[in-house]
């Protein structure tokens, strides 16, 4: 069996489960499905936009996709995202 490897927030979280720190949420269904609530409305995608560019930016997106192994109008939507929602700054 392949061993995972984990980044150091996971190695963390793995570490204070191990040490018994991390106690389940009250009301556990009813917050699970809140949250699945929210992802469900943020994770939507009901609009199609369609957008003109330089061969060699989209040749350049799909690279980069390719790495990240996602899709490339999958990655050019989350940095549309983050830049709407001010985690992404270009000053």
């Amino acid at each position: 069996m392949k061993a995972i490897k984990l980044d150091q927030e996971e190695k963390e979280i793995l570490e204070s489960y191990e040490r018994g720190e991390l106690k389940r949420v009250k009301n556990f269904t009813k917050e699970a499905r809140l949250i699945q609530k929210a992802a469900a409305r943020t994770l939507r995608k009901d609009c199609r936009v369609n957008i003109r560019m330089a061969s060699r930016d989209l040749e350049n997106l799909r690279a980069r996709a390719a790495e990240e192994g996602i899709p490339y109008q999958t990655l050019i939507s989350s940095i549309l995202h983050k830049f709407v929602s001010g985690r992404l700054s270009f000053r």
